[in-house]
């Protein structure tokens, strides 16, 4: 695994303080990277951002909303980034049904007016933009959902990744068009990806976390629709293929690289919700957990896979972990965390450091 091509540059990463976003800025920092962090407050506590020390690792921070796009282009024009990774999001299938006006405000806005500020500045850098597997208009088909298939949802927070899919191809055929590369500079680029689990989620209404919080306190797990297959996916997953396309981009620009991409697991590897969750429990060591799907709940996708096809080929990316190894290493970072006082950030470096040495899969 080599991400050479990040080493020095200047990185600004929106979403720093979340869990996918406080694990990429350790990541970086194990790079040599140079991350200005651009987020809201860490959206729980605990939080990863605040357990693993995160804000050491970084150049700068700026605590501010993604819709305050004033304050983003003055951050930056200042930083003149190299790369950007856009994570910032509200992340949640059911607050969305609760904040369904924020949730598109954040999403698509949020989006735009990142790429608006980049597009006035004329800053040359690569850019990846993180949506999500459920962007894609959901038949519940078996086959994995690939990167030309079109886009849609359901619940208001599939609705806005999928809207945010078409706003960034938008700006990328009106502004930065690939095959003019050599005018503009840079390059657009947007990742997909599945369900993530890893330490230090603190999310409400996921799986993982209401599993750690039930087990940790000696009572049965809640599960919801425990037959719904997800593209289950440890959280260095998904980030080492946004470091592998950044790479890219990064080492030979081009405009190749300039599309959608999805990071998932290996076909056939998604798992019913039930199952991941007699997974844990196993890895956790006891307890059980119980159906607790309501009548009239909000909709969630009942099947929803990914292919992954393209960026084997293409980008040379595989995943790394099979699900036991995922849920195992997700167990045993709360139990060591939680329940040994083990230290975070380290714990979240031995994970990235075993994960770099994992042969693919």
């Amino acid at each position: 695994m080599n991400f050479a091509a990040l080493r020095g540059k200047r990185v600004f990463l929106t979403g720093h303080t979340g869990f996918k976003g406080s694990w990429l800025c350790l990541w970086l920092s194990r790079l040599g990277a140079k991350v200005h962090g651009y987020a809201l407050p860490p959206p729980t506590e605990p939080s990863n951002y605040a357990l693993s020390k995160v804000r050491d690792t970084l150049s700068g921070e700026t605590l501010g909303d993604i819709r305050d796009r004033q304050r983003m282009r003055e951050v930056l024009a200042a930083f003149k980034p190299e790369v950007v990774f856009h994570l910032a999001a509200q992340p949640l299938v059911r607050d969305s049904y609760a904040v369904p006006f924020e949730t598109f405000e954040v999403n698509v806005m949020g989006t735009a007016g990142l790429l608006e500020a980049l597009r006035e500045l004329k800053r040359p850098c690569a850019v990846v933009c993180i949506t999500s597997d459920k962007c894609y208009e959901n038949r519940e088909q078996l086959r994995g959902y690939r990167e030309g298939d079109p886009v849609g949802g359901h619940d208001p927070y599939s609705a806005s990744k999928g809207a945010a899919e078409i706003l960034i191809a938008s700006y990328r055929r009106s502004f930065f068009d690939p095959d003019r590369l050599g005018e503009h500079g840079l390059q657009l680029a947007s990742a997909r990806a599945g369900n993530v689990i890893g330490g230090g989620d603190w999310a409400r209404d996921r799986i993982v976390t209401d599993m750690v919080a039930a087990l940790s306190a000696g009572r049965p797990a809640p599960v919801r629709n425990p037959r719904a297959i997800r593209p289950w996916q440890h959280v260095l997953e998904p980030l080492s293929g946004y470091l592998t396309l950044a790479s890219a981009m990064q080492a030979k620009p081009a405009p190749k690289w300039c599309e959608a991409w999805n990071f998932g697991p290996p076909a056939g590897a998604g798992l019913p919700v039930g199952k991941l969750a007699d997974a844990f429990v196993k890895a956790w060591g006891t307890g059980g957990w119980v159906d607790r799907s309501a009548p009239g709940q909000p909709h969630e996708a009942a099947i929803l896979r990914l292919n992954i096809q393209k960026a084997r080929r293409e980008l040379g990316w595989s995943p790394r972990w099979n699900c036991r190894e995922m849920v195992k290493r997700t167990a045993q970072w709360y139990r060591g965390v939680l329940c040994e006082g083990a230290d975070a950030r380290k714990a979240c470096e031995a994970d990235i450091e075993s994960y770099e040495k994992k042969r693919k899969i």
